[in-house]
């Protein structure tokens, strides 16, 4: 939240010269009364430490006796000196810090505060400067009947009074910056905090405002609202109010009004606690709604919809229904159906009013509790309008995973998943590197995207969003969100009308269950697969779930059934004439046949396989297939050439973002190490494999790698 600006304004009034060598002197202007029109502090302000810097470094520039040179501040001698610019959402908590700051800094001026709430986000007109110059005016000592009516003569006049005066204005819940600059004092001594749910750019470039950004509560400073109303909770014997708390702010998302008003609520109800906590979770914002405007969060939010256009009210709208948990300018294009431009012009509106915040790489994010104020206002646009826009933001990152998929992996299947709906502009890739970053910072929302699709039961959408991030899921580990993926594709494909999309969904559910440890589902899924598959003379679906069957049962450790099903999809795709699996296949036959002792196989098959990978360009299945000559190397006592052909896997998994073949092969290379009694190197490699592990969720392989870590700690210590 931005909440406050500090202004410290120029002298106007200079001496009047008349007559010949005789300065006549002005008149001292009679005493003036010192107000004191600050609302009380906040009793239950906590935190704000950043803010409360910024703020205080925003003071030691203002001129007068706290500057560091006379007229410093504000670029402008004898002008306003100071101005920081507060802005945040509704309800984060700006007025509170404005109100916490200017109590602890009363010292700093002796001539009085004067104070206003410019209604500027509130039911009603927002307060014209011209009334409030004339309620500051009468503070001041000038008699309403001896005020100007014109609105310039007021400033003149209300700067003349405040000039060379140590005072503190609060202009409160500020509007524009046009509601704002006539309230500027005169002099350079005063300090001016301006709270606004808007940016107030102009204050920041036409006055040198400094801003000052206030967002949600720490976890820290949101624990410490609750605890004075929850330490006197009389609460069942041994509950747990530590874990009350911590769900409690979990539920409100740290945001300051909602905690406000569950302590209010707990200090008022204390036997109702844990009904709270339940309606919070079930019910979410709307618990936090009450029949007082200002404290209910939705009326609160509501306020800033008012300065907003049509389109920018309904962009704010489609926001909240829209996947995931951001959002980027080619998506809202796609789902608002606007032009680019006008796209853009939208969301910098929205960030203006602290509906959205603007995040590094283009991304905008809504807190979780405005996000669902605005998917309630979307439930007001006509569902056809709605659903067209959710339609269009789907097929955004569909289409676009699927380009980014056909980069990552060229030589796969290519499946086409139609054309997508009037108005969606994919967002152009230009190669493998910059889709892999896409995919990564997409992930979640694309996750999400599937789970809308399910609701609306875009079947297509969900099958082809599974397909298109089941590499990506494996390289990057990403295992148990393949399973899900694949699962919900399984259940969309029963809806869809091509029979080979529900073998496909089988096979690659089997493949994901396999990586995950699920080796009985996994079988289960591969074998009704295979099964599908020979029933519809489906040549290519059998020969590729041989070499997924293969693999799962290689995971089984039944390499002998894992090297007849590798045979088998060796000899279909050879007399499918597909080179690339082909090789895919040679592979696993050598694997396996390694596994079994048969290294002349392995190796002939290996390096077959290497060689056809090489042909056709085939980086991943390149470095698989080194990964097994590190395997034979090393299992036949050739250790060097083992870590050789290792190191070389490795730079190709990095290479295309494979951190789950990275795990994997710097766990096969510490064993070589470790026989050249290269320890040291042993070390390294399996903490990197381990941390990797973790990373992705492997705990089966981590604990290995900690045993082998331990072994070979306990093998160095006793040499």
């Amino acid at each position: 939240m931005h909440g406050g600006i500090f202004a410290s304004a120029g002298a106007l009034a200079v001496g009047n010269l008349t007559g010949d060598l005789h300065v006549h002197h002005p008149a001292p202007r009679p005493a003036t009364p010192t107000p004191h029109q600050l609302g009380a502090p906040p009793a239950d302000f906590v935190g704000r430490s950043e803010q409360f810097a910024a703020l205080n470094r925003a003071l030691s520039l203002t001129a007068g006796p706290y500057a560091a040179s006379p007229g410093a501040g504000g670029g402008q001698s004898g002008a306003t000196a100071v101005i920081s610019a507060i802005n945040g959402a509704g309800g984060i908590g700006k007025t509170w810090l404005a109100l916490a700051w200017a109590h602890r800094n009363l010292h700093h001026y002796p001539d009085g505060q004067l104070s206003a709430d410019l209604r500027g986000f509130s039911p009603g007109e927002p307060r014209h400067p011209a009334d409030v110059l004339a309620d500051f005016l009468a503070a001041l000592g000038v008699d309403r009947d001896h005020q100007p009516t014109q609105l310039d003569a007021r400033v003149a006049l209300y700067r003349t009074h405040t000039v060379g005066k140590r005072m503190l204005i609060l202009l409160d819940n500020a509007a524009t910056p046009d509601q704002v600059v006539p309230l500027l004092p005169g002099g350079t001594n005063c300090t001016v905090v301006i709270t606004s749910r808007n940016q107030l750019r102009s204050l920041i470039t036409r006055h040198n405002a400094r801003p000052v950004h206030v967002d949600v509560l720490t976890d820290i400073e949101a624990r410490a609202l609750l605890t004075t109303a929850l330490d006197n909770t009389n609460t069942n014997a041994g509950a747990d109010l530590n874990q009350v708390s911590t769900e409690l702010i979990d539920l409100c998302g740290r945001f300051p009004l909602a905690l406000g008003l569950i302590a209010a609520h707990i200090r008022t109800r204390r036997d109702l606690l844990h009904d709270l906590v339940a309606e919070l979770r079930d019910h979410g914002l709307d618990a936090l709604d009450s029949g007082d405007p200002a404290a209910s969060l939705p009326t609160v939010l509501s306020w800033s919809l008012d300065h907003l256009s049509n389109t920018q009210r309904t962009l704010f709208g489609l926001l909240g229904v829209a996947p995931g948990p951001d959002v980027t300018l080619p998506a809202v294009v796609s789902l608002s159906g606007l032009p680019l431009a006008r796209a853009r012009t939208a969301l910098a509106a929205l960030e203006e009013a602290s509906l959205i915040e603007r995040r590094p790489h283009g991304r905008y994010v809504m807190h979780d509790l405005v996000r669902d104020y605005a998917a309630a206002t979307a439930l007001d646009l006509l569902d056809d309008l709605r659903e067209s826009a959710l339609v269009r933001v789907l097929d955004f990152y569909m289409f676009t995973a699927h380009a980014a998929d056909r980069l990552v992996d060229p030589h796969r299947q290519l499946i086409q998943p139609g054309p997508h709906a009037l108005g969606v502009h994919p967002h152009p890739l230009p190669d493998a590197a910059t889709a892999m970053a896409w995919l990564d910072a997409e992930h979640a929302t694309l996750l999400a995207a599937q789970r809308t699709a399910v609701s609306l039961g875009r079947h297509h959408v969900v099958w082809h969003l599974a397909r298109v991030l089941d590499t990506f899921s494996l390289r990057r580990g990403h295992l148990r969100h393949a399973v899900a993926a694949w699962r919900a594709a399984l259940d969309a494909a029963t809806h869809l009308a091509d029979p080979a999309l529900c073998r496909r969904a089988h096979r690659n559910l089997g493949r994901a269950c396999s990586r995950l440890g699920l080796h009985e589902e996994a079988t289960q899924h591969l074998e009704l697969a295979l099964t599908l598959a020979e029933r519809h003379h489906d040549l290519t679906a059998q020969a590729n779930t041989h070499r997924a069957l293969a693999s799962a049962w290689g995971a089984r450790g039944e390499d002998r059934h894992a090297l007849d099903h590798a045979r088998h999809a060796l000899d279909l795709h050879r007399a499918l004439s597909q080179p690339v699996r082909e090789a895919d296949a040679l592979n696993l036959v050598g694997l396996y046949a390694a596994h079994l002792g048969e290294f002349d196989t392995a190796r002939e098959s290996c390096s077959a396989a290497l060689v056809l990978f090489r042909r056709h360009h085939n980086s991943a299945g390149e470095a698989d297939t080194l990964k097994s000559l590190g395997f034979i190397a090393h299992h036949t006592g050739c250790y060097q050439q083992a870590t050789e052909h290792y190191q070389q896997a490795l730079a190709q998994f990095r290479s295309h973002g494979s951190s789950y073949g990275e795990a994997d092969t710097l766990d096969s290379m510490g064993h070589p190490h470790s026989a050249l009694g290269q320890h040291e190197q042993a070390r390294v490699v399996w903490q990197q494999a381990l941390t990797l592990y973790r990373t992705q969720g492997r705990d089966t392989d981590a604990q290995r790698v900690e045993r082998q870590l331990r072994t070979l700690d306990t093998r160095v210590a006793r040499s």
